[in-house]
């Protein structure tokens, strides 16, 4: 009889045992990682229509988070800025800047608004409520880092489920007092006179699905 297969054929059942198992670790191990938040979302910082500087505006300036984003403390949504905020500063403040023309024909053109990119977007199975995190006394620096050191912002943190749940189940090393939320320096290694263990015991962040699934 003639023969079909070479006799090294008889070794690839034993070098596929072999191979494998570890490549199926390497392949899970790689789709566990490059298909998590942590590499898809965290660096996410999009084109937007209009070149804003936080580093300047919310750093150099020190405008506070909730000039612009006014929905924070009472909203689960920080809200985009109108025109019209923009415009309390700038209808004086580089009036003739071409970079600003999208801002100056939104103001005289309402039907015509700046489309801002959202930058930090959540599954619309999951929610969260800002004002809920800004009464319980976590830091916007917490989920959005130093913005206030970013000339275009990006996501610095993935916002998955197991970070946040990091959070819930030791919230103390982000809280800090109630009027030092916007802050982006302020550490609580720079206070220690903030009992943050103390704070902590204050809140009660849900660990349960429903907390973030309705």
């Amino acid at each position: 009889m003639a023969v079909i297969f070479p006799r090294a054929a008889n070794l690839l059942i034993p070098a596929l045992l072999v191979v494998a198992p570890p490549g199926g670790i390497a392949a899970v191990a790689g789709a566990w990682y490059y298909f998590s938040p942590e590499f898809t979302d965290v660096g996410y910082a999009p084109d937007q229509p209009v070149p804003y500087s936080h580093k300047l505006h919310a750093g150099e300036l020190g405008i506070d988070c909730r000039y612009c984003h006014n929905t924070v403390e009472q909203g689960h949504r920080a809200a985009v800025p109108p025109t019209s905020t923009c415009m309390n500063c700038h209808k004086v403040v580089k009036t003739d800047s071409p970079v600003l023309e999208p801002i100056r024909n939104a103001a005289e053109n309402p039907d015509d608004p700046v489309e801002w990119t959202r930058v930090h977007l959540l599954p619309d199975y999951a929610y969260f409520d800002h004002s809920v995190h800004m009464a319980a006394s976590v830091g916007c620096v917490s989920c959005h880092g130093r913005v206030d050191q970013m000339v275009t912002v990006h996501q610095e943190e993935p916002l998955s489920m197991g970070w946040c749940l990091k959070c819930h189940k030791n919230p103390e090393p982000n809280l800090r007092p109630a009027g030092a939320i916007t802050e982006m320096a302020w550490t609580q290694a720079d206070h220690p006179e903030f009992d943050a263990t103390a704070r902590a015991g204050e809140v009660t962040p849900p660990q349960h699905c429903s907390g973030c699934h309705r």
